[in-house]
């Protein structure tokens, strides 16, 4: 394990566990060291965590339950559509079919693919390629407008790149990862059927044709700046942009239309389309699109090809072993039918009593937050009640969804005994959802639907529609428990709660006003404030050594806000009712606990937008003038961080 990161201002490893460390000297290492030196990260995992724990039980339970059904020992819930995520769920598990069908599956599509024959008859195949799932050098798809969140619009980017972020490209790593993926790819095409000098000519290509991608579209960071995705273009100006490439033929036969408009949301991306979609690299996208199709439907086929599908997500992540059969099963249904999933996880395993009391905690969370706006010492009384108006119109979703998304009455599972393959299933349930994102074009947006499901260990907030959503899954210790006191609630299920209120004012949801637009709400004094206080706040973390890797302050900029936010609200909800605030600070390091592959730790870093857990728990708690006052913390301790340093935004 790599060493990490000493606390500002003091001393202390936040990895490896110091037992008997004082939380004057290093809150995560006080609280969770014992737990550090005991925990072991699963075979076929790359960590373990507060958040794996929970998810790891989840798991557990889900994969006992879908096993019990498919064997007929426990009857089917009265939950809309479950019987279709069970029955893909034994055609995942029957791993007899899945050997013996080897490749075919896939045959006809890969000849689709491998029959693409020049520029033309790209142009021409692309809208059907697109239409089943097939990668493309850009995306469209249907979203919310920004500025008027009623309607939905046509939404236009760039591709993925191979390796997790386009900065990734310029490390020392990133040679040695595209090795492991040339050499798994080329065993992969083969495996399919393709011939030696045929496979080594197509990954070649990609990985040209990669190179080329990850020099224009955006990055982590990039993408983190949220408002700057929405740059609307009149259709005639959009389609201008394209040479050689027929977009209007695209946009007429893929989306059936050519919308009046469209958002753009990587505008560098778009301005150098034609340097990558043209006739002299027709063999470089074929290539390109073949690689991320055998890497990607490998794992629907049979255990050779899942096992040969592993080596570059090994080499990301770390993680020593593939997971089972049987758990991969649990998660293609799980992944396929989500929502239905989590609403059965829900009904079964979150009670009305947890719920009522979820509710009554996230009710004070927002009226400690309704106190502290009206309170701030230097927003105006103009921006405050434009603030509190937004916070009062946060919809609360808990649990689970009353009602299932109508996407699911459109999957159907096909059984092995009419032709079906897990393939065959999973694409066209690619396709039935591309379509169903499509039809969207035209209706207006539905704001009930959920962002995440039921089971996942998870919360989140939506700009677009100013709701807030709490999982059932998340909604256990160490972040809730009914039996536990409500401080330890506070340090944990209470930040959580806060934090989440957190991202409708920070530096992406400050732009949303309380309907989900994007709308300028504030004094211009008022965001010139907010802005240094941002810019504080990215500062408080760049460039934080984290093992073998340094942390982006631009990039985490947004969930440091919410994490600051969240620890703020909560301490004060503690301290209206009393309790004792060493107990929510250390609940609050301990559901940050994480143990973690230092080839995790290297990608997670690159692509993720939160700090990693340990400094989340330690810097946000050295903001906190309370936590000095609850730990007796002194100039010379290992968590003191001069007043001045300490950052206060809410």
């Amino acid at each position: 394990m790599s060493r990490i990161v000493k606390v500002r201002g003091g001393s202390g490893d936040v990895i490896e566990p110091k037992v008997g460390t004082r939380p004057q000297d290093n809150l995560y290492l006080a609280v969770n060291s014992e737990w550090i030196k005991n925990a072991k990260i699963p075979s076929d995992r790359s960590r373990t965590s507060s958040f794996d724990g929970i998810d790891v039980n989840v798991e557990k339970k889900m994969m006992k339950d879908f096993a019990a059904f498919a064997d007929g020992k426990k009857d089917l819930p009265d939950v809309k559509d479950f019987d279709k995520a069970v029955d893909l769920y034994k055609i995942a598990r029957d791993f007899d079919k899945r050997n013996s069908d080897g490749a075919a599956p896939i045959k006809a599509d890969l000849s689709l693919l491998e029959g693409i024959s020049n520029f033309s008859d790209y142009n021409l195949k692309a809208p059907d390629l697109a239409k089943n799932g097939f990668d493309l050098p850009f995306s469209f798809y249907v979203d919310a407008d920004m500025k008027n969140t009623k309607v939905n619009v046509l939404q236009f980017g760039g591709p993925g790149t191979f390796l997790p972020d386009t900065t990734t490209y310029k490390t020392p790593a990133a040679k040695k990862l595209l090795d492991v993926l040339k050499k798994q790819s080329e065993n992969l095409l083969k495996m399919a059927g393709v011939s030696e000098d045929q496979a080594n000519k197509y990954v070649e290509d990609a990985i040209k044709f990669d190179a080329k991608i990850a020099k224009l579209v955006k990055s982590t960071e990039e993408w983190a700046d949220y408002p700057a995705t929405y740059n609307p273009m009149k259709i005639a100006d959009f389609e201008n942009k394209f040479d050689g490439f027929t977009i209007s033929y695209f946009l007429k036969e893929a989306i059936g239309e050519e919308p009046e408009r469209i958002i753009v949301t990587e505008p560098r991306y778009l301005e150098h389309i034609n340097e990558l979609i043209n006739k002299d690299n027709v063999d470089e996208i074929k290539g390109w699109t073949l690689v991320n199709f055998i890497n990607g439907v490998a794992s629907d086929l049979s255990q050779d090809f899942r096992e040969a599908a592993f080596p570059f997500s090994q080499a990301l992540s770390g993680q020593p072993k593939l997971s089972s059969g049987e758990k991969q099963a649990y998660h293609i249904a799980d992944g396929a039918f989500s929502e239905v999933v989590g609403v059965y996880y829900g009904k079964n395993y979150f009670g009305a009593d947890a719920k009522k009391d979820v509710l009554d905690m996230i009710h004070r969370m927002l009226n400690v937050y309704e106190k502290r706006i009206n309170e701030n010492s230097w927003l105006s009384e103009a921006t405050k009640k434009k603030a509190i108006v937004k916070l009062r119109a946060l919809i609360l979703k808990v649990g689970y969804p009353d009602k299932i998304e109508k996407i699911y009455d459109r999957l159907k599972v096909i059984p092995a005994s009419e032709g079906g393959t897990l393939y065959s299933n999973e694409r066209a349930f690619t396709v039935e959802s591309i379509k169903y994102n499509i039809e969207q074009l035209h209706k207006e947006v539905d704001r009930t639907v959920w962002l995440m499901a039921g089971n996942e260990v998870n919360a989140c907030y939506d700009p677009q529609r100013n709701d807030l959503t709490f999982p059932a899954a998340i909604l256990q210790a160490p972040f809730y428990d009914l039996k536990q006191g409500r401080a330890t609630n506070f340090g944990g299920i209470g930040t959580v709660i806060a934090h989440e209120v957190s991202h409708a004012f920070d530096n992406n949801g400050a732009k949303f006003d309380e309907f989900g637009n994007m709308k300028n709400w504030w004094t211009k004094d008022d965001y010139a404030e907010f802005k240094k206080r941002t810019q504080a706040e990215i500062d408080l973390f760049d460039g934080i050594q984290y093992g073998p890797v340094k942390l982006n302050g631009k990039q985490i900029v947004s969930e440091n806000i919410a994490d600051q936010g969240g620890l703020t609200a909560a301490v004060e909800a503690a301290k209206n009712e009393g309790d004792d605030l060493k107990k929510l600070f250390e609940n609050f390091a301990r559901v940050w606990a994480n143990k973690q592959l230092t080839e995790s730790i290297k990608t997670q870093v690159s692509v993720d937008v939160h700090a990693p857990g340990p400094e989340r728990a330690n810097v946000q708690s050295q903001c906190q003038d309370e936590f000095y006052k609850a730990f007796d913390v002194k100039p010379s301790d290992g968590m003191w961080l001069d007043p001045d340093k300490r950052v206060h935004i809410w």
